[in-house]
């Protein structure tokens, strides 16, 4: 007996990879990168280093998250939101919906 898959629920199992996986070492290694800055950051308030020299190296780290996310943010729209629009109907809307949604988060921020 053939089942039959909703347009939905075909459209999501399709996306067995997500669109970062192809960068993901790098993103991985960007990330371990940033922990490394973050440890590094304790560690001036632990050892009572200048405020000002302490929050430069914030400002680093959130450049860098900022990358990571901007880069997260394209890759996204390249394969899942693309995927998405692609089949149309309530998977693109929703994917589109979701892609504006963490704009937003992100431009908030």
């Amino acid at each position: 007996m053939e089942t039959t898959i909703p347009v939905e629920a075909s459209a999501e199992s399709c996306h067995t990879t997500h669109g970062y996986i192809g960068d993901k070492s790098k993103y991985l290694a960007r990330l371990k990168r940033i922990e490394g800055q973050a440890r590094g950051i304790h560690r001036m308030v632990d050892e009572e280093k200048y405020c000002i020299d302490i929050l430069t190296q914030i400002s680093a780290i959130t450049k860098a998250l900022e990358g990571v996310a901007l880069g997260l943010l394209d890759d996204h729209l390249r394969h899942c939101v693309l995927d998405a629009a692609k089949l149309g109907g309530n998977e693109a809307e929703a994917k589109i919906q979701e892609a504006s949604d963490a704009i937003a988060r992100f431009v908030r921020s």
